[in-house]
Formats: C-alpha cells, sequence, structure tokens
C-alpha cells in the first residue's frame, strides 16, 4: 500500500481539525496581542494544542492502517493510541499554561480593547469549532453504528466509547474548543460592560481546567487501548449471534475479542454438531472465519472447533454478564456516599 493511500485512510475528522486550528491558533494570537486580552490568550493556547494534537493524531492514524508484517503480526493498530498519549502531554503542558496565566490576571486584572475585533475572531472561532464537532459527532455515529435518527450530540456520547481513538480526542478537544469560545464572549462582555476585569482570569482557569479535564479523558481511553481492552458487549454478541447463525454451530465454548485501535481480534472456539468427518469440519471452520472477516472492524480471527460437549457454555457466560450489568446499574442507581 502507498502512502498517498495510506494517507487517504487516514481520520478525517483530525486532519480537517489540525487545519482549522492552525488558522485559528493565529488569528486569535494575533488577537491576543493587539487586545490584550488574557481569555484570547488561553484560547489561542487551546487552539494551538488541538492543531499540534491533531496533526500527530492524524499522523498516527495513517501509520496505524499499515498491514501487518512478519515481525508485526497482529498490525499497527496501537500505534494510534500511542500518539494520542503523545497529545495527552501537549494538552497537559498547554493546560497548565492557561491556568497560570489565569491566575495572573486574577491577580493582576488587565482592561483589554478592541472589543469587536476580539468578538468577531471568536464569532468565528465558534463556528469553525462548531464545524469540526458536528462532523466529528457524525463520524462517531458512523463508527459505531448507531442507527437511530436521535439527537446527534447524545448519539456522540452514547458512541463514543466504540469510536475510534483520533475521532474521540477531536470530539472531546472541539466540544471544549467550542465552549471555551462562548466563555470567551462572555467574558468580554462582562468586562467591557460591568467592568468585571477578573472575569478574564477566571474563565482562562476554566479553560484550562476544562482542558485538564480532556486530557484525562483521552488518557485514559488510551492506556486503556495499550494495555488491551475487551470489545463492548454488543460487539461480542453480534460476533456470536453470527456464529450461531450457522446450522452446523450448536454452541460457543469460549471466546475473547480484543479491541484494537478502530479494529477487533477474535479468538473463539464454536462446538459443532456431532457426527461430522473431518474434512466436513475443516470447511466449516473455513467458512466461519471468512464470515466474521467480512466484517471490516474485524482486523483477523483465530477459530477453533470441537464437538459438541452438551453443555450450553455460551448462554450461561451470556447470562452471567448480563447479571453482572445490571447489580452494576443497581449499585450505581442506589448508592449514596457518606457525609
Amino acid at each position: 500500500m502507498s502512502f498517498i493511500q495510506l494517507v487517504k485512510k487516514g481520520n478525517t475528522s483530525s486532519g480537517i481539525a489540525a487545519i482549522g486550528n492552525v488558522f485559528l491558533a493565529i488569528i486569535k494570537a494575533v488577537a491576543a496581542g493587539i487586545s490584550g486580552s488574557g481569555t484570547m490568550f488561553a484560547s489561542s493556547m487551546h487552539s494551538f494544542a488541538d492543531a499540534v494534537n491533531q496533526g500527530f493524531v492524524f499522523f498516527g492514524s495513517v501509520l496505524s492502517e499499515m498491514k501487518p508484517s512478519k515481525r508485526f503480526p497482529t498490525g499497527f493498530g496501537r500505534v494510534i493510541n500511542i500518539f494520542c498519549m503523545v497529545a495527552v502531554i501537549v494538552v497537559t503542558v498547554m493546560a497548565y499554561e492557561t491556568i497560570k496565566e489565569g491566575w495572573h490576571l486574577i491577580q493582576h486584572p488587565q482592561e483589554s480593547t478592541n472589543l469587536w475585533l476580539n468578538i468577531g475572531i471568536l464569532v468565528a472561532a465558534f463556528l469553525v469549532d462548531g464545524f469540526i464537532l458536528v462532523k466529528a459527532m457524525k463520524e462517531i455515529k458512523h463508527e459505531s453504528k448507531i442507527e437511530d435518527g436521535g439527537n446527534l450530540f447524545v448519539s456522540a456520547f452514547k458512541g463514543a466509547r466504540k469510536a475510534a481513538p483520533a475521532t474521540r480526542l477531536v470530539f472531546y478537544e472541539d466540544l471544549v474548543a467550542t465552549l471555551s469560545a462562548i466563555l470567551a464572549i462572555i467574558e468580554i462582555l462582562l468586562a467591557q460592560y460591568y467592568n468585571i476585569l477578573q472575569a478574564d482570569g477566571y474563565i482562562s482557569i476554566i479553560i484550562g481546567i476544562l482542558m485538564l479535564y480532556v486530557a484525562f479523558r483521552v488518557g485514559y481511553d488510551n492506556m486503556v487501548g495499550l494495555i488491551g481492552v475487551a470489545a463492548p458487549i454488543d460487539v461480542e454478541n453480534k460476533i456470536a449471534s453470527d456464529l450461531l447463525a450457522e446450522e452446523t454451530v450448536v454452541d460457543i465454548y469460549k471466546m475473547r475479542v480484543i479491541q484494537e485501535g478502530r479494529t477487533y481480534h477474535v479468538e473463539v472456539t464454536v462446538e459443532l454438531v456431532k457426527g461430522l468427518t473431518l474434512a466436513q469440519a475443516d470447511d466449516i471452520k473455513f467458512q466461519l472465519a471468512d464470515k466474521l472477516l467480512r466484517e471490516p472492524v474485524i482486523g483477523d480471527v483465530v477459530l477453533g472447533i470441537i464437538e459438541d460437549d452438551e453443555k450450553l457454555s455460551w448462554e450461561e457466560r451470556k447470562m452471567s454478564k448480563s447479571e453482572e450489568l445490571d447489580a452494576l446499574r443497581f449499585f450505581k442507581c442506589t448508592f449514596i456516599p457518606f457525609k
């Protein structure tokens, strides 16, 4: 696969976001220098951090599409997690600088100038970041295969866990960036019409804290991805239903599905009906593996076959998991922390 083909397979949201945020970082930095607005400086730092991060992430998403090799037989899916962790470091540093600048402005408030210049740039930032955010939400909905026509914002939060790491990063960062633009406009209006100069510092600190939340959220997700995390229950159930739909498959003896980037590695042993010849069983094995590999999200399949042991292993396991989830939901709903 050529480099151009790899680039075309890279994460679209992160590529567009990187270009958009370079433009925003430049115009915000110019506005901050002219007006002296600390919140504008914070917003500029955020846009610059986003541009660097999403550039890193886009490059990582390109590398993660490389085909497996002899040295790396499971592929390069986790490369994207490494690049996202680098992005987390950048966000954390920028968040520290933003909070530090905000604290300085609380102690030494400054009056900003060029009201309409600042507001015009922040409106432009809101529109650009909002456009990127909507695109990221649509990609999350597509990648997580959410078919309902409900609220896009709600669907994006529900499906974020199943989306590609790069898409999740763009979603969280541009959610904060869009909110930051609104907060910055509020700060400018408070300072201009109510002479609340300290609002500049307080809102800068709020933006910095939101950036830290993004760093924690994205960092945790990618740390889990680097370790190797089990696929969501509904993905596992879909694979199981595809296998059990075959007449010769009686039960699933064991199954493990590991999520790596936006692909899944499947290791499964199925129980076949008794009385099959070795040649028949071997043919069925290849047919089942081929059926699973037709799904674009499944990277590789290791499939074993055994004869029916007359025990329903999969149904028992499924019920056990269902009971665990019900208990967890009950705990979350009824637990009241001690005061």
